[in-house]
């Protein structure tokens, strides 16, 4: 079994953290791996779900009893399905004082994370587990092709089992984004937030312009807001936010979106084949939301924020991605091409001199070599998690 063999590499960061804290707390999308990186880690805990009913009605009637039963630790997966039992860990962890205790897992970021800030803020350290890296997902071989992996994706099954990407992402649509969503959102019309997601799918990469995303979708503007900010808070999404430090206001305000999984976004686009990417007018955009996830997985797996953002003038200057770093940041250009040309790194030297305080500077491409050019890095698709390690 894959899952097993594949060490998550956020591994360390989890199991330091247990030494700790009382709780552990693994947030992140559904089937990003949560319950397999628990179970490997901590083989000989009691493992209990509350997707069980028994267990779930167990947990609402009777918490303290439910909670009685474990005396040396216990793995409690789906935690959000029972959110009054959080307030009971409380109290059980402060009574305990005893690191690892708890290790809770949970999808539904939006509600979770409300109910944590209320009851196990200081007492719970944080994970976010996305969907596997490169590295991760082809630790046994290489992708063929860059095409081959983002028509893939990274969602952990799909290399388990050797799925078919597309129909395993539409399953996965119609399973977890519809249940879940359909929980958070009272959406009576479900093929209306389809055709949302996959609107979404066609923009990304992409400024979100709320008016005409509500408008194409027959949905207000409100509820285009509000819908979008449950895909992000439910890791489906990414927002990147412009990046304005001290450069005056002559910036862009809107937010550009992303999909956090290259493989789903070229579901949804109907994409059903790596062979359809090639000339794909969307196939930059989709590799720009590969490297976005990927520089994100970097920072989670080491317990790190988010320091994404990018930028852009009101002359269309613009620089895909900043990291953020406080005093200094890092800047990437992403070109899916496989040929890099000397106007890619126009924009990145105009951040650099108008910016300052700009560590290193990374061209991000689709071949295949890794070299500096002009002051600038230029990384390979392949080798973007050893090249751009996203340290503070």
């Amino acid at each position: 079994n894959l899952f097993v063999m594949v060490e998550r590499e956020v591994t360390l960061k989890v199991l330091e953290y247990a030494r700790q804290y009382p709780v552990v707390t693994i947030t992140g999308p559904r089937q990003s791996g949560k319950t397999t990186l628990c179970k490997a880690l901590f083989p000989d805990r009691p493992y209990v779900s509350l997707e069980s009913l028994d267990e779930r009605s167990f947990a609402a009637s009777d918490p303290r009893g439910f909670l009685d039963r474990f005396d040396s630790g216990v793995v409690i997966d789906e935690v959000q399905r029972v959110p009054d039992l959080l307030s009971y860990i409380q109290v059980y962890s402060d009574e305990r004082n005893s690191p690892g205790f708890y290790i809770l897992t949970g999808s539904q970021n939006f509600l979770l994370m409300e109910k944590i800030a209320q009851s196990l803020a200081g007492r719970t350290a944080l994970v976010t587990l996305l969907p596997f890296t490169l590295r991760e997902a082809y630790q046994r071989r290489k992708p063929s092709s860059l095409d081959e992996m983002l028509y893939a994706g990274f969602y952990p099954r799909i290399f388990d089992q050797n799925l078919n990407p597309s129909e395993a992402l539409s399953f996965y649509v119609s399973t977890y984004v519809e249940r879940d969503l359909r929980q958070l959102l009272s959406v009576r019309d479900l093929s209306q937030f389809e055709t949302f997601l996959k609107l979404c799918a066609g923009r990304t990469g992409q400024l979100v312009n709320l008016s005409s995303l509500g408008n194409d979708a027959g949905v207000s503007h409100n509820t285009a807001r509000q819908w979008l900010s449950i895909l992000e808070t439910s890791y489906i999404i990414k927002l990147l936010r412009p990046y304005y430090k001290n450069l005056g206001k002559r910036l862009v305000k809107a937010p550009k979106l992303y999909f956090l999984d290259s493989g789903l976004a070229a579901f949804l686009l109907s994409i059903n084949e790596d062979k359809q990417l090639e000339s794909h007018p969307l196939r930059g955009a989709i590799f720009e939301s590969y490297v976005v996830a990927e520089l994100l997985k970097i920072r989670f797996n080491r317990g790190k924020p988010d320091n994404q953002f990018f930028f852009r003038d009101n002359r269309g200057r613009e620089v895909d991605v900043i990291l953020d770093y406080g005093m200094e940041s890092e800047a990437v250009e992403i070109k899916s091409g496989k040929t890099v040309n000397p106007d890619f790194f126009g924009a990145l030297k105009y951040f650099a001199d108008l910016h300052g305080g700009v560590r290193k500077s990374y061209l991000v491409y689709g071949g295949t070599e890794d070299y500096r050019r002009k002051e600038v890095e230029v990384v390979s698709w392949r080798n973007l998690g050893t090249r751009i390690t996203g340290f503070d």
